[in-house]
């Protein structure tokens, strides 16, 4: 068996023509995806479970709902797959697999013999087989429309002569021209539709192309029997140009619909597939070679070049430049970043060639890390699409029961006629709109907010949050940042507080405390900097403080022996207070006290008072001291807050919330906020120190702004109002046509023209949702 598409391959696609690509992908074996090496491309080892992996690849030939259901059944038939989750919207699905019973190529030619061949979904002819399949789709959409012309032009002098104005045999003549033309739609532009109901037909199941594709056929026969006997029972009318109508229309429909779903997945693939394919690693005798990025490896030292993704999470060595992160935290200005700095895999080198060291490659990277979770968001079902999905099915079976029971009904009329009400109910009934409603607008949705540093792990997340009326917040990492700042500083007589500033910050220069950290901060930009003092025998006690020799530049002989750290560690005493503390003394005793506070977020009091301009009831729950989280709760606005609170203390107060029928948001770092964050209705979890893979909630921000929860809170809300105009027009169209083509008043032209709009209009309500994020100020 020939995979050739379900394989990635290792070669540039640029410069590929849609046959060369035809013939390469043809050419490599599916079987070399059962090599362990390749599998870490396309998946993932679930933790905890090192024989179990979790892939995540892309099908194709899917057009509805009730394809998806067919490859899950397919897939879950399989020995060794535990689970399978495909998305009709996305056409991409995740399945898990355990590697002991079943390797990749099984359960891939499982749902290739369903018709549906899988390709991992990082394959890097991906893009090119997304625009061979536009090219194809607009070829059949161009003979489809200009065959339709030629057969209207045909069938105009029917419509507009008077009885006796047309020859029969110039009649007859109009009817074997408009068959001709018909013949290129019937065996071109209509393939795609003939091929994917013939496979249905194989394998005995149903899928939305089949009563599209009978109707297709019952039109063109019945034409062809009245062109060939225009005595016979089918003679008295031709329908050429109702047939070559509602194909054009359709196949309209489907090309708008291929080229709005490549643009959310093309948008998802510019951030899953950001990694170059290679880059310049510096070996062992010092001279920079390429290599593949796959055999990068902790301490490596790789040059990247201007115009380059980082391959990998490192530190620069040498040179400085612009980075952008604009996809992965939603910083949308380029951050600087020059010897020492961090840099994350999957931003870009604006500026300037720098040469780093690798500190982390493939899944322990911050960018393995998101594209899982956008992996997991893009295959995810909603309830409302389960609900959609689960009556795709039965729905098609009774569009073939009324389609019979309407041409039974009129046989009696006109057996012509009869077949054509028959095809108008096949095709106006088809529920694409109904399964497209929810899924469209979520993944929408979902890439929007990721452009804004918000990830969605679960699509379901948003159903929850459109509803929520609670909102908790955690302090420290959340309402705060993870850092402190510094607040009022005392010193002793004849020590101003820029010197004590500058010698603290020389000697919190040899720690890594926060507090140190805040002290080095603080005296950033002072006009005495830590640089004009020296420090020797720095020794760091831990928990208690700094201890050096400290002396002015050049006269180290004036060297005095000083600390920075607790009152006990600095020899003084303070009278008792809560809030937190750090002195400096020297030989002769007390120098400088300096007062830290918790660095609130400085969009923390607006996103307060956006929440409860909104109706929102929002809490501060925190395991800090209730004085410090009463001061942190006044800051922000919060009227309702408690401190001292263990993680049990907090899961407690969350049910007694629910209790009360308030629908509840956790917002958290997630440290030790996990019962909480996975028991409330949704949850966020904020901060980048937690390894993202491991949170326990709906949304992950990435960057540092709070008011991004109120965007997303008001995202998930419009969301919800599209779903509901989507939801509410699907019904409203086939409660109306329906009735329209079971009468008889509907023709198949018109009943096509119908199915593509209904289509087409539900993907471009839910595009609004891609193209902008409710702004703060509509609060």
């Amino acid at each position: 068996m020939q995979t050739a598409s379900l394989s990635p391959l290792p070669l540039s696609p640029s410069g590929l023509s849609g046959d060369k690509l035809t013939t390469a992908a043809s050419a490599t074996p599916l079987a070399m995806l059962d090599d362990p090496q390749e599998w870490t491309a396309f998946s993932r080892s679930l933790p905890g479970q090192p024989s179990c992996w979790e892939s995540s690849v892309v099908f194709e030939g899917m057009h509805c709902a009730a394809c998806a259901l067919t490859i899950e059944d397919a897939l879950r038939r399989v020995p060794g797959v535990l689970s399978a989750q495909i998305s009709a919207a996305s056409h991409r699905g995740r399945i898990v697999w355990s590697d002991q019973t079943i390797k990749p190529s099984g359960w891939m030619q499982a749902a290739a013999r369903a018709g549906y061949p899988a390709v991992p979904a990082n394959d890097a002819f991906a893009n090119d087989r997304r625009r061979v399949e536009t090219r194809q789709a607009l070829w059949r959409l161009g003979v489809a429309g200009l065959c339709m012309m030629q057969v209207m032009m045909y069938a105009w002098p029917a419509y507009i002569a008077d009885p006796g104005d047309l020859a029969p045999d110039m009649a007859q003549l109009l009817r074997w021209a408009s068959w001709v033309l018909s013949l290129p739609v019937l065996l071109f532009s209509c393939t795609p539709f003939f091929k994917n109901a013939l496979r249905d037909l194989r394998h005995r199941r149903i899928s939305m192309d089949f009563p599209v594709a009978l109707g297709m056929a019952i039109t063109f026969v019945v034409s062809s029997l009245g062109t060939f006997e225009p005595a016979g029972i089918f003679g008295a009318e031709v329908y050429f140009d109702s047939f070559t109508m509602f194909v054009f229309f359709l196949l309209t429909g489907r090309w708008l619909e291929l080229r709005l779903r490549d643009r959310t997945a093309g948008a998802l693939e510019a951030l899953m597939n950001r990694l170059p394919d290679s880059v310049e690693r510096r070996s062992a005798d010092g001279v920079f070679e390429r290599v593949a990025v796959r055999r990068l490896s902790t301490g490596d030292v790789i040059r990247v070049l201007p115009g380059e993704a980082f391959p990998a999470d490192g530190v620069i060595l040498q040179g400085s430049t612009l980075a952008d992160e604009s996809l992965l935290t939603g910083e949308s200005r380029p951050l600087p970043r020059g010897e020492g700095g961090m840099v994350i895999a999957g931003s870009h080198n604006l500026s300037a060639a720098v040469i780093m060291r690798v500190k982390h490659t493939g899944d322990q990277t911050r960018f393995a890390q998101i594209v899982a979770l956008m992996e997991s968001a893009s295959t995810s079902k909603p309830q409302l699409a389960q609900l959609a999905d689960r009556i795709a099915k039965p729905f098609l079976i009774f569009v073939l029961l009324a389609a019979g029971g309407a041409g039974a009904y009129w046989w009696t009329h006109d057996p012509s006629h009869a077949l054509m009400v028959a095809v108008a109910v096949l095709i106006v009934t088809c529920p694409c709109a109904l399964s497209l409603a929810t899924p469209a607008a979520m993944l929408a949705s979902a890439g929007a907010l990721a452009r804004r540093g918000v990830l969605v792990r679960r699509l379901q997340g948003l159903e929850a949050l459109a509803t929520v009326n609670t909102v908790v917040f955690d302090k420290t990492g959340t309402l705060t940042r993870d850092a402190f700042a510094l607040g009022e500083v005392r010193t002793r007589e004849g020590v101003s507080k820029q010197q004590a500033l500058a010698m603290a910050a020389a000697l919190a220069q040899h720690s890594l405390h926060p507090v140190s950290r805040a002290l080095v901060a603080a005296s950033q930009g002072d006009a005495l900097q830590p640089a004009a003092w020296q420090v020797e025998e720095a020794h760091e006690t831990a928990g208690q403080g700094v201890a050096a020799h400290l002396f002015m530049a050049g006269k180290q002989t004036s060297a005095v022996l000083m600390r920075l750290g607790s009152a006990r560690f600095c020899g003084v005493e303070l009278p008792a207070t809560d809030a937190l503390h750090a002195c400096l003394s020297d030989e002769q005793g007390w120098i400088a006290t300096f007062e830290l506070q918790e660095d609130l977020r400085p969009d923390a009091r607006a996103t307060v008072a956006a929440l409860a301009a909104r109706g929102l009831q929002v809490h501060l729950l925190s395991g800090d001291l209730p004085d410090s989280v009463a001061r942190v709760a006044r800051q922000a606005g919060i009227n309702s807050a408690q401190g001292g609170c263990t993680p049990q203390d907090k899961f407690a107060f969350l049910r007694e919330l629910q209790a009360q029928g308030r629908k509840v948001a956790m917002v958290g770092d997630g440290l030790n906020d996990g019962p909480v964050l996975a028991g409330a209705h949704v949850s966020f979890a904020f901060g980048q120190a937690v390894p993202l893979a491991q949170a326990q909630s709906d949304f992950v921000v990435l960057g540092e702004r709070l008011d991004t929860v109120v965007q997303t809170l008001l995202t998930a809300r419009r969301t919800f109002r599209i779903v509901r105009q989507n939801l509410w027009w699907a019904a409203l169209y086939n409660a109306v046509c329906v009735p329209l083509a079971v009468v008889g008043w509907l023709p198949a032209w018109l009943a096509g023209l119908g199915m593509a709009l209904s289509s087409l209009l539900v993907v471009l309500n839910a595009l609004r949702l891609s193209t902008a994020i409710a702004p703060l100020e509509s609060l």
